[in-house]
């Protein structure tokens, strides 16, 4: 049976669907400018808001204007480089989940990864941004191709070139905050790109009407 994720609002700026995100953080920015915005993880949400917990190829085709995707880079980034070796298997099945979220039947797309075998195996990136540009005084190259999407423009460049997440110690939490989208590039996402898709004045009324309503969780229905 096909499954849905129904929309939770009245169509205001568009749909939108973060994939492969449990914390929240790209999801609730879009919402904050008027999106009836939906994050998808086989882990469950950090934060109340719109989740479906389970595969996104489920609901890859349930009419979504954008899609913002973070594919696992686990046997992808080349900081990984030296066991690339031993998992040429898991290797190729990660590439063919990427090349299934860059196909997908939306019209725009951007997807996120470090560096990584992406840019050699299917395409160079369309742009390579770092935290430090929009308020994190860090270093963390993130690369984003980009469907029908205009390149980021830094929003406040800081100083601070401190690989943070790099030096934290292990820990079992380590792999999810490695993969967290900083507050300020998830904030640049959701600002420029609902600008690119609806004229200002239209998004700055969604996003009035939208005030006080965001915040349920949301389901498969």
């Amino acid at each position: 049976m096909r499954t849905q994720v129904s929309s939770s609002l009245h169509r205001l700026v568009g749909r939108v669907l973060v994939a492969c995100e449990f914390s929240g953080e790209v999801r609730d920015a879009f919402a904050r400018h008027g999106w009836d915005a939906w994050s998808c993880d086989l882990l469950a949400s950090e934060k109340p808001g719109n989740h479906y917990q389970g595969d996104v190829r489920d609901i890859l085709s349930e009419g979504w204007d954008i899609m913002v995707a973070h594919p696992p880079c686990t046997h992808l980034a080349v900081s990984g480089a030296r066991w690339w070796g031993t998992k040429a298997k898991e290797q190729a099945e990660a590439l063919d989940f990427v090349r299934l979220l860059m196909n997908a039947p939306i019209a725009k797309i951007a997807l996120e990864n470090p560096v990584s075998k992406i840019s050699t195996a299917i395409r160079p990136p369309d742009q390579i941004i770092q935290p430090w540009q929009y308020g994190h005084g860090e270093v963390k190259a993130t690369c984003l191709w980009l469907k029908a999407l205009p390149k980021l423009k830094p929003t406040n460049i800081v100083t601070g070139r401190t690989a943070r997440v790099h030096r934290e110690p292990p820990s079992p939490d380590r792999w999810k905050n490695r993969s967290r989208t900083l507050t300020g590039i998830a904030e640049a996402m959701a600002d420029q790109w609902t600008t690119a898709n609806v004229p200002l004045e239209r998004s700055e009324r969604s996003g009035d009407t939208l005030r006080g309503v965001v915040g349920n969780s949301g389901g498969a229905a």
